[in-house]
């Protein structure tokens, strides 16, 4: 059971949503609006949000950057906007998943279920990492991941190259920490997509990208890569430098 703050403006809408999660068993809290959820989020932090983007007083999607300044609680997006740039712009914003209206209640306990595994594994259960391979960012684990000079540490959520902290997005890290899980395997760009941002129809560009702020962020380029290693036309590989 987890708590949820649903924050949506039309009062029917509403109601539908706060019946369908309270079936399920989470304990629902409501806001009409982003300065609402804003307040709700700081005054008592929720396990989840359900943010619909049409909000009276402002943009949901300006309110999902002013939930990220304040909290890294799971964000998922309800929305009628179905166009891919709105989409990837949210899911780079912070955005944890998305469903476009309409939906069903079912639709949406399924995937708030989803993201609170993901992003709130010990609340979910989920079986925490053994052995000394280090902590896997989404399955429980905690303890740090070394890869040469490379030290990733999902608890904290800290990077270090060398002993200098490295400033990462959230983006950034998940990418890095879901590839470091797989270090010396080669990871096609739609499994990335598929695991990482939940959207393997997104397009592969978006992995392109921020492999390539990864790989500036690291010290590396493409053509001369030290961790991150592309294999023409299979995917990518994270490898401990020679």
């Amino acid at each position: 059971m987890a708590s949820v703050l649903v924050v949506e403006d039309d009062p029917i809408i509403r109601t539908s949503l706060i019946q369908s999660l309270s079936t399920c068993g989470h304990l629902v809290r409501s806001a009409p609006d982003g300065f609402g959820a804003l307040r709700e989020i700081t005054q008592s932090p929720p396990d989840a949000v359900v943010l619909d983007l049409g909000l009276p007083d402002i943009d949901g999607a300006d309110a999902l950057r002013m939930i990220r300044g304040l909290s890294r609680v799971p964000v998922l997006v309800a929305t009628a906007r179905d166009d891919d740039l709105e989409i990837i712009r949210l899911l780079n914003a912070g955005a944890d998943d998305y469903l476009v209206k309409p939906f069903s209640g079912g639709q949406l306990a399924a995937r708030l279920e989803a993201v609170l595994r993901r992003c709130l594994p010990a609340a979910a259960g989920a079986p925490q990492a053994q052995g000394g391979g280090g902590g896997l960012p989404g399955s429980g684990g905690s303890s740090p991941m070394v890869i040469g000079e490379l030290r990733i540490d999902p608890l904290a959520r800290v990077v270090q190259l060398a002993g200098q902290d490295v400033q990462l997005t959230r983006r950034e890290f998940d990418l890095l920490a879901f590839l470091a899980e797989h270090t010396g395997q080669v990871v096609s760009r739609q499994r990335i997509l598929s695991e990482v941002w939940r959207r393997a129809y997104l397009d592969e560009q978006t992995v392109d990208v921020h492999l390539s702020c990864l790989r500036r962020k690291l010290g590396e380029n493409a053509a001369q890569p030290r961790f991150l290693h592309t294999v023409r036309g299979v995917g990518v590989k994270l490898v401990c430098p020679a």
